[in-house]
């Protein structure tokens, strides 16, 4: 905040800061990182998160003194082990096998080669070893994550991308529609507009109230080539939903620059590892296919880690089987002028500075390629005009006094223009007047009615008015809703008048001109005569 990092923020000091980080971590290495921000640059998050270990340091040194003083002696457990007789026959047998049925990009043949090769150990061992069916799953994952972290050191291309595309306005009728495709992970988002009464009420212990944009994030069986019951969300769904919409919030339009609730969903139709980030390159797409006017493209990409006697080895856009035997999966999203969130998880003891740096170096790099040769290939730029199927937006502002005369008693009169006009009308208590319609001809029948019930007569204008009232001595004309003068019979015509209705009778349109309003008492003073002279 103000360029200085502050250890647990306030709620005031969160709204003025650029990012939010959480961190924790052991006191020699980083275990989680999660951050929202507002583009912010590498150097700066990297920082961030050095200040927050150094603190986390602190914490450290205060609970070892702890444990020193009042701490008890920890068990011991004996560490579970395989069976290596097992071990040994399964790998002299069956390595090159195993090694072969990893060597694809295609998950569903990589999982039908290792079925073929698990019913063929089970009929060779399995009645030498009455364990084999308790032993054999570790061995043949300890065994698949020895080959992948030996092809990651030796043999992948540290800096690879899956092969890319993207594609914009799939589902016509939709608002906006992107879908992302990276390798076999497939992720097709879809925008929706609407009122900002659909804004989306929250009642949390936090201080949000309400969520103006919302990102769904689902995850269907099929995407993974299973079968089974389609549940409510689950934490996947959640936590991937919840990172993409952290991700994308810093680069929405305002209110008043664009005065809709968004939602966007994003479909896993195929996955093979980084979906999440996947949907936040897909709702990109989606949000500018709907013409929703975002500052920039948004892209994510994930980071892996294989750390070795000698050293370590990040590899960026991780698989489904490399995040499985890998040791960490480093999720990045931003625009090309810095992070908009971050999500590590990691299988190891924590993380050093230097993995994390690179990380977030070789992330960055990744992302510019996706925008610059994914993205916005796929779209150059927002569309210039929204969906014929989203609703058309007209704003306005009255006067704070008027609320009351728009709404009526009971709702009836804003409930009457919304019955002839077809439009939903939004009034905020400053005085701002949302007006949505389908089509741009009932949002302006919406604010022509509203504009009558809140313009004030002036002298001078003339009226098409109704007469509602006829007296012995003149009309009473409504010329605004709820608003009505007195015609006298002497300026009821152009000659002398006997009686008034020989001229008008109630529930006839009139047409009258404004010669007077009491300043005090706010009668207004109206003439036929002098309207139809000035016509």
């Amino acid at each position: 905040m103000n360029g200085e990092y502050v250890i647990n923020p306030t709620a005031e000091q969160r709204e003025q800061s650029d990012m939010l980080v959480t961190v924790a971590g052991t006191k020699q290495k980083v275990v989680m990182i999660e951050a929202g921000a507002n583009e912010v640059e590498e150097s700066v998050m990297l920082e961030g998160i050095k200040f927050a270990h150094k603190a986390i340091q602190e914490i450290c040194d205060f609970i070892s003194d702890i444990q020193s003083q009042i701490g008890k002696q920890k068990f011991e457990y004996e560490a579970h082990s395989v069976n290596h007789d097992i071990w040994d026959r399964v790998k002299s047998a069956h390595y090159d096998e195993i090694k072969h049925a990893l060597d694809t990009d295609d998950k569903n043949i990589r999982d039908e080669r290792m079925g073929v090769i698990t019913d063929k150990i089970m009929d060779e061992l399995g009645e030498e070893f009455e364990d084999l069916s308790e032993q054999l799953g570790e061995i043949l994952y300890k065994m698949q994550k020895e080959i992948v972290r030996d092809w990651l050191v030796q043999g992948r291309r540290l800096d690879e991308i899956r092969p890319l595309a993207a594609e914009v306005g799939l589902l016509p009728r939709t608002h906006g529609s992107g879908m992302f495709t990276r390798g076999q992970t497939q992720v097709l988002s879809i925008a929706t507009l609407a009122p900002l009464s659909e804004t989306q009420r929250l009642d949390g212990i936090d201080e949000e109230e309400g969520k103006r944009y919302m990102h769904h994030y689902n995850f269907p069986s099929y995407s993974v080539g299973e079968t089974r019951p389609s549940r409510g969300p689950g934490r996947r769904e959640i936590g991937h939903g919840a990172l993409a919409e952290r991700s994308l919030v810093p680069v929405l339009p305002s209110e008043e620059d664009f005065p809709y609730a968004i939602r966007v969903v994003s479909e896993v139709l195929s996955s093979n590892g980084s979906t999440s980030q996947g949907s936040v390159c897909g709702s990109t797409l989606a949000l500018m296919d709907a013409g929703v006017p975002i500052k920039k493209p948004v892209a994510g990409i994930s980071c892996g880690l294989i750390t070795t006697e000698s050293g370590f080895t990040t590899m960026v856009d991780i698989q489904g089987l490399e995040d499985f035997y890998g040791e960490m999966d480093f999720k990045v999203a931003g625009t090309k002028d810095g992070i908009t969130s971050i999500q590590v998880d990691i299988k190891n003891d924590g993380l050093p500075y230097e993995v994390i740096e690179e990380a977030l170096r070789k992330t960055r790099d990744a992302r510019y390629h996706i925008i610059d040769d994914v993205l916005l290939k796929a779209i150059p730029e927002v569309r210039g005009e929204l969906s014929p199927y989203a609703p058309k937006v007209t704003s306005m502002k009255i006067d704070v006094d008027k609320i009351r005369d728009v709404i009526g008693q009971g709702g009836k009169v804003i409930q009457k223009i919304v019955a002839d006009t077809g439009a939903k009308i939004d009034i905020e208590e400053d005085g701002t007047i949302y007006i949505f319609a389908t089509d741009q001809e009932s949002g302006n029948a919406a604010q022509k009615a509203i504009e009558l019930i809140v313009k004030e007569p002036e002298v001078g204008e003339i009226y098409d008015g109704v007469v509602k009232t006829i007296t012995a001595f003149g009309a009473f004309v409504e010329i605004l809703p709820g608003r009505d003068g007195l015609c006298h019979i002497s300026k009821l015509a152009d000659k002398r008048v006997e009686k008034v209705e020989d001229v008008v009778k109630e529930g006839d349109n009139f047409l009258v001109k404004v010669m007077d309003i009491d300043k005090k008492t706010g009668k207004i003073s109206l003439s036929h005569r002098d309207a139809v002279t000035a016509e």
